[in-house]
């Protein structure tokens, strides 16, 4: 088993170049690692700003400004999508298109993060993050900004699957440079507390695009928009360095990228927690998908009650989540931890159904909003240890990890999303279904094919390249 308390870069004193000059940043200290996972030493060169030898000050502020980097690329596509769902009808009168068709810009951009990723995390892994990265947030923007001033749907639809194709670069890269620079509980640490920056975007997005369209159009949104992306390349390009040494890259075309997913996917353990965490993320889309429906149209609650309960479910899953970060991991392992938040999305899901579907009578809003904060909560122990142990099996292609990852959970995601109003508007059974089988499925998958009991090594040992 890997040291957990170490950085990557810190335990084998990897050499990452800089953006600039492509010289060597040596990792030297010693001490132990700041919570940020930058080395508190006075002799390293922290990660992410240029320069001489550090102060532990600085050390940590490098360390925090890496974070927030990320965490902002992690968060861009949420914005990207729900800061333009109060848009919607406006949208569809401005452009003199049906609903059906304006519905199209929001399939388009999330098939294009999807597929983006299977793109993306290849060419990371071999001509290193930083530029594919840049280049997907150059291509963001100008997709972003025809988005602003598109005159017809059919053109929106296609710049919008454009911007979602170009931002799954912040999505699948930023884990890819989180497996570069972390390792073991240290990396579980970290994408908890990325979990408490982008966790946020959803459930602030459709307020700040609500205000937003008290000063301008809809066409506003997507220039806010644009500048948040201008202001990310920029920052990218100043600080984010590169952490992909070329030495660990990969020299083949297209055919050893997809045979290079293929071995992954061959995995029996990295396949166990990669599907167990996309059927746990499919659970958190249905709530997604049929909370406004299911909360205000069955159980009459209004408009502002809603967004009352989704803040409240989201800010569960990010305290879940900060307590997986900072108080579990390095004390329970992380198949402990993980095993422990799949259990009770299962219990809170059979829960709901039996409420749903009136075994109990009926329950009201209050149970069904119990249950449903229960299940969000539980995410913040199954998405973050799902992740870092399937990682921690990819040392030598984590940028196609990272796709693979990223793509199954869009992909289950949206298949999952549509079943929950399956048997109409008069019913909240369809959700608890789809997310009563896709928990139990999870769990399936993570005790079949991780078999936490018997590969509490083998689990987290480096597939070799």
């Amino acid at each position: 088993m890997p040291d957990s308390g170490a950085s990557r870069a810190q335990r084998e004193d990897e050499h990452i170049p800089t953006s600039s000059e492509g010289a060597a940043l040596s990792a030297q200290a010693t001490a132990t690692p700041t919570a940020a996972g930058v080395p508190a030493a006075t002799t390293i060169t922290a990660p992410g700003l240029p320069g001489a030898p550090t102060t532990t000050t600085t050390a940590r502020r490098a360390g925090l400004l890496v974070t927030l980097v990320l965490g902002g690329l992690t968060a861009l596509p949420p914005l990207s999508m729900d800061m333009y769902l109060p848009a919607l009808p406006e949208v569809t009168g401005s452009l003199n298109s049906p609903a059906a068709t304006v519905q199209l810009t929001l399939t388009a951009c999330l098939t294009g993060m999807a597929l983006g990723q299977l793109v993306v995390g290849p060419m990371s892994d071999r001509w290193g993050r930083r530029k594919p990265l840049l280049l997907g947030m150059i291509v963001y923007v100008l997709a972003t900004a025809i988005c602003a001033v598109a005159p017809t749907a059919e053109l929106l639809i296609g710049f919008r699957l454009l911007q979602g194709l170009a931002g799954a670069a912040g999505i699948v890269i930023s884990r890819a440079v989180v497996r570069d620079l972390y390792d073991g509980d240290e990396m579980a640490r970290f994408f908890s507390t990325l979990m408490l920056i982008s966790g946020v975007a959803p459930v602030v997005a459709p307020v700040i695009g609500g205000q937003v369209l008290q000063f301008t159009d809809w066409r506003g949104i997507f220039v806010v928009l644009t500048g948040v992306g201008v202001l990310l390349t920029l920052v990218v390009w100043k600080w984010l360095h590169e952490t992909l040494p070329e030495s660990r890259r990969h020299t083949g075309g297209v055919g050893d990228a997809l045979r290079t997913m293929r071995g992954l996917l061959a995995d029996r353990v990295f396949t166990g927690y990669m599907i167990a965490g996309s059927l746990a993320f499919a659970a958190l889309f249905a709530y997604v998908s049929a909370s406004p429906f299911v909360v205000q149209e069955i159980y009459g609650a209004s408009p502002q009650t809603f967004s009352l309960l989704f803040g409240i479910n989201s800010i569960g899953l990010i305290a879940v989540g900060q307590i997986n970060g900072k108080l579990l991991v390095g004390r329970v392992s992380l198949d402990k931890a993980l095993g422990f938040g799949l259990t009770v999305i299962s219990v809170a899901a059979l829960a709901l159904l039996l409420m749903t579907s009136g075994v109990f009578g009926d329950v009201g809003l209050l149970p069904v909003a119990a249950g449903l904060f229960v299940l969000m909560s539980a995410m913040g122990l199954a998405m973050p240890n799902t992740n870092t142990q399937a990682l921690m099996r990819t040392k030598h292609a984590a940028g196609s990890a990272s796709a693979l990852l990223g793509t199954s959970q869009f992909l289950i995601g949206a298949i999952a999303s549509p079943l929950v109003g399956i048997a109409g508007e008069a019913t909240a059974v369809p959700m608890a279904v789809v997310q009563v089988v896709c928990a139990l499925s999870a769990m399936a998958c993570f005790l079949l094919l991780c078999r936490p009991w018997r590969n509490s090594g083998d689990s987290r040992a480096a597939l070799t390249g």
